[in-house]
């Protein structure tokens, strides 16, 4: 075709749409790799689209390697796995993909062209801010919590458009489903607190150096008028601490205010992670630091500013001996003097022949009998299966340090959990501090929500995602979908 007729045809649409759809739902897949012959990468957006227009290759048959998370086409004779195109302005075309994982990646929650692709194709978009919101281009580790009756979602550090330093002081904002929505599936519309220079607002002023986290959200009171806090952490290094406390939030300021500052010495005596919440002879509130219930205290605002009210489920006596019941099985209990046992800890006592694996609480095995260790996750009730769920990262999975996502399941929050299920993975990539949101569920809860940061970070992959990384994505799991299969623990293997 000569050239002032490609340039026409482009000026008219400039565009070769593609589609990239789930083959069983029929949904766009968002997070999608297509690559040319000589690297050139496209990603699809939130609805599944690329606007493909790159001069010199339309009119020409393409040939696109085709690679996602969880997610492919079948291979060639070669071993190629991929789609050969007629590219042209204007044109279009649809890839169904088989969707490897149980769970179906629904769409990114935050950051900069969710809906990018959609918006240059002139496809419908569900979001009023479908490219940019606030200059927010990355969050990492979301909270959420509904409060007074309106979703309330909180973030770690946040990347900003103007300059490569953001916000390290908590970003937050309100949030509701798109108008006309039924659900979360095509993503939320968030209303973040801003800041005078239109940016995201510090949600933990203060001048002193280091990021500010937040996590372990509570609240207390009638309906209506709870009253929420929640702890904080401000950061020397990433592991390491220059102080801590309770933060309460402020409806007047729209920002957290420092109630208690915890001495570093106690660290384990607060709530951390994803608060559990649940009902027992002593009405308590569980949280993990990592994933699992692990430490408790007594539901009101008096015990919960008192770091001497906590207590910590364990099986160690003070020297770390595994403490043995009469029966000669080890004693967990809540106590007050020790932190915590956490899953890498009876990993190491399995391994050092000191705890047997049936007689572990936090160390679940898939269906080929292999020890699933728990990194960061969640653990809420179910009305559907009638039992306390977790959604977790899996800690050095096959696929990845920290991007294999596994289901387990418990009559109790601190288990034993037994049996779990691998729903997500991504293939040297990080998806870490993975959260179900209860609040989202449908169907009963036989339908849930979850989300987790996407990132290169300690992925050992040199390479970061356009756009996609250090954000939020959404998945959905079926729950009709689990099968949780029995293998006896002297099977039970660690790889």
């Amino acid at each position: 075709m000569p050239p002032l007729t490609l340039l026409a045809l482009a000026l008219a649409s400039p565009f070769y749409q593609i589609h990239v759809v789930d083959a069983e739902t029929g949904r766009g897949v968002p997070l999608v790799e297509l690559e040319t012959v000589n690297k050139v990468l496209h990603l699809t957006d939130s609805g599944g689209w690329i606007a493909f227009n790159e001069p010199g290759m339309m009119g020409k048959k393409v040939y696109f390697h085709v690679r996602s998370h969880g997610y492919e086409v079948p291979a060639d004779g070669f071993g190629y796995r991929g789609v050969a195109l007629d590219v042209k302005p204007g044109g279009s075309a649809e890839i169904r993909l088989k969707r490897i994982n149980l769970a179906e990646r629904l769409c990114r929650l935050t950051g900069a062209g969710i809906y990018r692709d959609s918006l240059l194709l002139g496809k419908r978009i569900p979001l009023r801010e479908p490219v940019l919101n606030r200059e927010v281009l990355g969050q990492d580790t979301a909270q959420a919590i509904v409060h007074r009756g309106r979703m309330l979602w909180f973030w770690g550090d946040t990347d900003r458009l103007s300059y490569p330093l953001g916000n390290f002081q908590t970003t937050g904002a309100f949030a509701r489903f798109p108008k006309g929505a039924p659900d979360a599936r095509n993503g939320l519309e968030f209303s973040y607190f801003e800041s005078e220079d239109g940016f995201v607002k510090k949600l933990v002023p203060g001048d002193k150096p280091g990021p500010i986290w937040i996590s372990g959200l509570v609240q207390y009171g009638p309906r209506g008028g709870e009253e929420l806090y929640a702890y904080y952490s401000r950061m020397k290094s990433l592991g390491e601490k220059h102080e801590h406390g309770i933060v309460k939030w402020s409806e007047a300021k729209r920002e957290f205010e420092i109630v208690r500052e915890i001495p570093l010495s106690q660290d384990w005596q607060h709530l951390e992670g994803h608060v559990t919440r649940f009902l027992d002879d002593a009405l308590a509130f569980n949280a993990g630091g990592f994933c699992f219930p692990g430490v408790r205290v007594r539901a009101d605002e008096a015990s919960h500013l008192r770091p001497e009210a906590y207590e910590a489920f364990t099986c160690l006596n003070a020297d770390g001996s595994v403490r043995n019941s009469a029966n000669g099985r080890p004693e967990y209990r809540w106590q007050s003097e020790l932190p915590p046992i956490q899953p890498a800890d009876e990993m190491r006592l399995v391994k050092e022949g000191k705890l047997a694996k049936s007689e572990a609480r936090y160390l679940p095995v898939d269906a080929q009998g292999t020890i699933i260790v728990p990194h960061g996750g969640s653990v809420d009730w179910n009305d559907w299966r009638k039992k306390w769920i977790a959604i977790f990262t899996r800690f050095e999975g096959k696929d990845s340090l920290l991007g294999e996502i596994y289901y387990s399941e418990a009559d109790h929050p601190t288990g034993p959990w037994t049996r779990a299920a691998k729903v997500a993975t991504h293939d040297r990539y990080t998806f870490y501090n993975p959260v179900r949101h209860a609040f989202l569920d449908t169907d009963g809860g036989r339908v849930i929500y979850f989300e987790g940061t996407y990132t290169h970070e300690f992925s050992g992959n040199p390479s970061a995602t356009p756009r996609y990384n250090y954000n939020q994505i959404l998945y959905r799991l079926d729950l009709a979908s689990i099968t949780l299969v029995d293998k006896p623990p002297a099977e039970t293997t660690h790889k």
